[in-house]
């Protein structure tokens, strides 16, 4: 059977001397689908690189602004004339629900992450031109001298798919080229939307080599591909296993790379908050827990609490959720198999399982809805190993002797893309908020009151990062626009340049009459 193209230097193509090939897996039947995709070797890597450098240079001389906007608005447009067979392919690759999970939730928010990247593009505050006129030096941030390259996880076949997430319209609306290596989960969906990529590439004027797809590369080619002197910087979300090898890799070469790892998302619960509505929470942790399977990377892997009379009926009210829901489909084989190894070692190191903690029979890749617990004591004397990531619906409960003892829990937490903390609605909890708020501010990136963190807003003010292991940069967010574009931004300084040299957004006139520039430590619209 023919192998599936590549999309290079501006041409849906064979791969040149590829090291093998694969398929996807259908997760809900066990069942490899039909069509068989190239691992991309060293030739197909050099090839994208030098396509990549051409549009780089292309862009210097004839990128716009309005062609960048253009491209971003007319993608979300192909790909919204393509919903039903993006939907129906990713369903056989990934077995999520086709509503609402990808047709009425992931989709639309996928569309709308490339129109915010679009207008962040026509405002241009994002470039945070920087004007000091008494020296007749002048700043902004803009395209890196190199691709892009975006490595896409499985979990999100849409909003953090290589080739349309987050992390590629950022990176698209900040003037760069990308390199897009797509997730060996769901290459079917990835090519759709590669297709409807090119065609706004096509219609919007940016060079043909604006956007590259190549569907999976042996770990090595990647490593070389992240440490390659000719890529700008790379963007990679996945496992920590793999991301901490891109990351040395990316090091040693000097590129900047941006992660998005491993975090357990941990829950304090207060003992106000229990004693008033541990019903309603109760609900809401399941729920937060299971969503996906237990594939979201914000799921909640930790929840701690005080030993009470209260937490003992909340916990056996969880359990009965854990217990009687049938759990949803994991993504992969792979995912199986590591979210068995962690319970394994969530148990050796003294967790207790109290309902769940094996492989489901049958068709499907699936694990039960796992509920441990471990004492604080036995936490603190163990902490690293009960951190463990079960990247399915696992959730461990910690329980504490009081509050004092759950501060020192949250002491040794690793950083995190959240974490929450649930209190009594009457303010009854004050004292101890304060206590665990103090230690997990500085554990985690986006802190979260009386609400679960599986939601991830598409909002301006959103931080979808936190201190490693959970990224490699606690500065840095994979969400939210435009500041997620900063991570692929250089900071570009012309001292003296005439005004017709310089780029438009640091000439005296204001380019658009929108953009916010600091001219002389001022904050302003207007033209010099």
């Amino acid at each position: 059977m023919a192998l599936q193209p590549v999309l290079v230097g501006g041409a849906w193509r064979q791969s040149k001397n590829p090291a093998g090939s694969f398929s996807a897996v259908n997760p809900a039947t066990k069942i490899s689908l039909p069509e068989q995709y190239p691992i991309s070797g060293p030739e197909d890597i050099d090839l994208v690189l030098q396509a990549a450098q051409g549009a780089v240079a292309e862009l210097r001389s004839a990128g716009s602004p309005a062609a960048l906007a253009h491209f971003l608005d007319c993608f979300a447009e192909q790909i919204e004339a393509r919903v039903d067979q993006l939907v129906a392919t990713a369903v056989l690759e990934t077995a999520l629900p086709a509503e609402p999970r990808l047709r009425s939730v992931e989709l639309p928010r996928t569309t709308n992450q490339l129109r915010l990247a679009a207008e962040a593009v026509r405002d241009g505050s994002w470039h945070r031109a920087t004007i000091d006129t008494g020296s007749n030096i002048r700043s902004m941030l803009g395209p890196l001298n190199g691709p892009v390259v975006v490595f896409g996880p499985n979990n999100f076949p849409f909003a953090f798919n290589a080739i349309a997430g987050g992390d590629f319209a950022a990176a698209i609306a900040a003037g760069n080229p990308v390199i897009a290596k797509g997730n060996p989960g769901h290459p079917g969906t990835t090519q759709i939307l590669a297709e409807a990529a090119f065609a706004a590439v096509q219609a919007s004027g940016l060079p043909l080599a604006m956007i590259q797809l190549i569907y999976h590369t042996a770990p090595e080619v990647g490593l070389g591909l992240v440490s390659d002197a000719r890529i700008g910087a790379a963007a990679f979300t996945g496992s920590k296993t793999a991301g901490l090898a891109l990351k040395a890799a990316a090091d040693r070469a000097g590129k900047p790379i941006y992660l998005e790892m491993s975090s357990i998302n941990p829950v304090f619960l207060l003992p106000g908050a229990i004693r008033e509505r541990g019903g309603e929470i109760s609900r809401e942790l399941y729920a937060s827990c299971s969503l996906g399977a237990g594939q979201f990377c914000t799921k909640p892997g930790i929840v701690v609490m005080q030993q009470d009379e209260n937490s003992q009926r909340f916990i056996k009210e969880l359990q009965s959720y854990f217990g009687q829901n049938v759990p949803g489909t994991l993504l992969n084989k792979a995912g199986l198999t590591s979210v068995a190894k962690a319970v394994t070692t969530l148990q050796e190191q003294g967790a207790e399982i109290l309902t769940g903690g094996y492989a489901v029979a049958g068709a499907r890749f699936a694990f039960a809805n796992t509920l441990l617990q471990v004492s604080g004591d036995h936490f603190l004397v163990h902490p690293v190993d009960l951190q463990t990531e079960a990247f399915g619906p696992v959730s461990l409960l910690v329980i504490a002797e009081d509050i004092n003892q759950m501060r020192a829990i949250a002491a040794q937490l690793e950083g995190n893309l959240t974490g929450s903390i649930y209190s009594h609605s009457q303010d009854e909890d004050d004292n101890a908020y304060d206590q665990i708020e103090l230690v997990l501010r500085g554990k985690v990136g986006r802190l979260l009151n009386d609400k679960m963190p599986t939601g991830v807003a598409v909002v301006p003010a959103m931080n979808h990062g936190g201190p490693f292991p959970a990224t490699g940069h606690p500065g840095f967010t994979a969400v939210g626009l435009p500041a997620a574009l900063l991570r692929f931004a250089a900071l570009h300084c012309y001292d003296n340049v005439r005004q017709h040299r310089l780029p438009p957004a640091l000439q005296d006139k204001n380019p658009n009459g929108r953009m916010w520039r600091l001219i002389d430590g001022n904050w302003s619209q207007q033209d010099i």
